[in-house]
C-alpha cells in the first residue's frame, strides 16, 4: 500500500491522551495505520493530500444503526408516533424486506456516514425476513469501505406471547443462538485493525425472553464478543420493565449478565442515579442517538451526568426510520444542543461533542485503535474543508465543525483507503446506489 503524506492541514485534532490540537500539521499513512504526524513531515515517494484550509480529525464512529431503515424514511403513520407505536407502524412494512432490500439500503445508510465523516458504523440488525442474513449487510460496508461492527440481533417474543413484534418476526431461540454462532465463527474479527466485528445484540427487553438476554451474554462470552441491545429509552419502556419484571432497566441488566466493558446499550434516556453508578463502575457503555430520541419524544438523555461519573459513551445515527437521517457530525451538534437546554450554556462544548463522536465512540465499541490520530493507529482520517459558506466567518475551526460546519467531509480515508475524495464516493457509484433505494421503496410503498 502506497504511503499518503496529508500535508499543511489548518488543524489537526489528535485526540491523543493530552487532546493535543496541531496547527499546520501533517499526517503520515503507511500499510493501513498512522505512521507519523506533526509539522514537516517528509516521505519522498507517498502520495500528497493537500489539507490546506482543512481541518483534520479522526474518522467518526457511529455506535448505533439500523441500517435496514434507510428504505422507510417519513413513513406516513410513523412520522409523528412515540417509540412504540411507531414500531407497530413499521413492522409489517419490514416483514417484506428480502437480501436484496438489506443490501442496497445498507449500502445507501452507510455511504452517508461515510460522506458526514464517519469511518466506523455499527449495526443492529434484529429481523430477518424472507432468507435475509446478516451477511447481506457486511457485503455492503465492504463494497463502501467502511470499518464495520454489526450484530446479530433477535426478537423471539411475537405479540401472542405478549410482546410487541408481530409473530412473522420473530425467530425460535434455539434457532437464534444458531446462527449468532454462525456468523460469528463466519465473519468475526478478533485481530488489531479488524474491518469486521460481530457482536450479539437481542432487540429489547420487551422482544425476547430473560433466557435469550443470558444465554446470548454467556455466548459472547465465551467467543469474546460484545454485547448489544436497547435499554431504557422512553417512558414506555421502563413502565413495560417494571410492570413485567419488576425491576427497572438497570437491575434487569445487571441480573442477565449485560454490564461490563463487553457491552453497550442504545439510547438510556432514562438512566437513573443508581444505574449510571452502575454502568461506570461497570464500564457498561451507552450509544446516545440524540436525533432520534427527538424524532420519537422519547426525551434528553442524562449525557452529563453519565460523563461525569465515567459511563463509556459514544455517539448513534439510530435507524433511518427514526432520525430520519445519518449525519453524525449533525449527531454531535444536537447532543451538545440538548444538554444545553437540560443543563444550561456550559454544559457541553463543541471539543467535548467531537470527542464522544470520535475517541469516545472507538472506546465503546472496544476498538482502541481507532478514534485518535496518533503513531501506530488505524488510518481513519477524516478532512474537512473550512472554506466554504458553512464556517465562513468562523474563528475556531474546531469548534466550527460541531457549531456550523460544514457538514460534509472533503475527504475519508479508512484504513488508509479512500473511501471519499473531493466529497463524493469513489468506492461505488452512489447514484446507481441510490436509484435501486428509490425503486425499492415505491415497490414497497405498493
Amino acid at each position: 500500500m502506497r504511503e499518503i503524506l496529508i500535508r499543511n492541514a489548518d488543524v489537526v485534532v489528535t485526540m491523543d491522551a493530552t487532546r493535543r490540537e496541531l496547527a499546520g500539521a501533517d499526517v503520515l499513512l503507511r500499510g493501513g495505520v498512522i505512521a507519523a504526524v506533526g509539522p514537516g513531515l517528509e516521505a519522498p515517494g507517498a502520495e500528497v493530500v493537500e489539507a490546506r484550509d482543512c481541518v483534520v480529525t479522526p474518522g467518526l464512529v457511529n455506535t448505533h444503526h439500523h441500517l435496514y431503515q434507510t428504505l422507510t424514511r417519513a413513513v406516513p403513520g410513523g412520522q409523528d408516533a412515540l417509540l412504540f407505536g411507531w414500531l407497530q407502524t413499521l413492522y409489517p412494512i419490514w416483514a417484506r424486506f428480502g437480501p436484496e432490500e438489506m443490501f442496497v439500503s445498507a449500502q445507501v445508510g452507510l455511504a452517508e456516514l461515510a460522506l458526514t465523516g464517519c469511518s466506523l458504523s455499527s449495526d443492529h440488525l434484529y429481523l430477518y425476513p424472507n432468507g435475509a442474513r446478516l451477511e447481506d449487510t457486511i457485503e455492503a460496508a465492504r463494497t463502501i469501505g467502511l470499518r464495520f461492527h454489526p450484530t446479530r440481533g433477535a426478537m423471539s417474543i411475537g405479540v401472542s406471547d405478549g410482546g410487541l413484534p408481530p409473530d412473522a418476526l420473530v425467530e425460535r431461540e434455539a434457532d437464534i443462538l444458531e446462527d449468532m454462532i454462525r456468523v460469528v465463527d463466519a465473519f468475526h474479527d478478533p485481530a488489531e485493525g479488524a474491518m469486521v466485528r460481530v457482536g450479539l445484540a437481542p432487540c429489547s427487553p420487551f422482544s425476547v425472553s430473560r433466557d435469550l438476554m443470558r444465554e446470548a451474554a454467556l455466548l459472547a462470552r465465551d467467543k469474546g464478543v460484545m454485547l448489544h441491545t436497547h435499554l431504557a429509552e422512553n417512558d414506555e419502556d421502563i413502565a413495560y420493565s417494571l410492570a413485567k419484571f419488576g425491576v427497572r432497566p438497570g437491575q434487569y441488566a445487571e441480573d442477565l449478565g449485560w454490564t461490563g466493558p463487553d457491552v453497550w446499550h442504545a439510547h438510556c434516556v432514562k438512566l437513573d442515579g443508581a444505574e449510571i453508578d452502575l454502568f461506570a463502575r461497570t464500564r457498561t457503555g451507552v450509544a446516545h442517538c440524540p436525533c432520534s430520541n427527538c424524532r420519537l419524544g422519547s426525551g434528553i438523555a442524562p449525557v452529563r451526568a453519565m460523563r461525569d461519573a465515567g459511563v463509556p459513551l459514544g455517539l448513534g445515527v439510530d435507524g433511518s426510520a427514526s432520525n430520519d437521517a445519518g449525519n453524525l457530525i449533525g449527531e454531535a451538534r444536537q447532543a451538545l444542543l440538548l444538554q444545553r437546554v437540560a443543563r444550561g450554556a456550559d454544559a457541553m462544548s463543541a471539543r467535548e461533542a467531537l470527542e464522544i463522536a470520535t475517541l469516545g465512540g472507538a472506546q465503546v465499541l472496544g476498538q482502541p485503535d481507532c478514534g485518535s490520530l496518533q503513531p501506530g493507529k488505524r488510518a481513519d482520517v477524516a478532512i474537512w474543508d473550512i472554506s466554504g459558506i458553512e464556517s465562513a466567518g468562523s474563528w475556531d475551526p474546531v469548534a466550527a465543525l460541531v457549531l456550523c460546519g460544514p457538514g460534509r467531509v472533503r475527504d475519508l480515508f479508512v484504513d488508509g483507503r479512500r473511501v471519499v475524495a473531493g466529497g463524493q464516493m469513489v468506492t461505488v457509484d452512489l447514484p446507481l446506489i441510490v436509484e435501486r433505494q428509490t425503486a425499492l421503496a415505491h415497490k414497497l410503498r405498493g
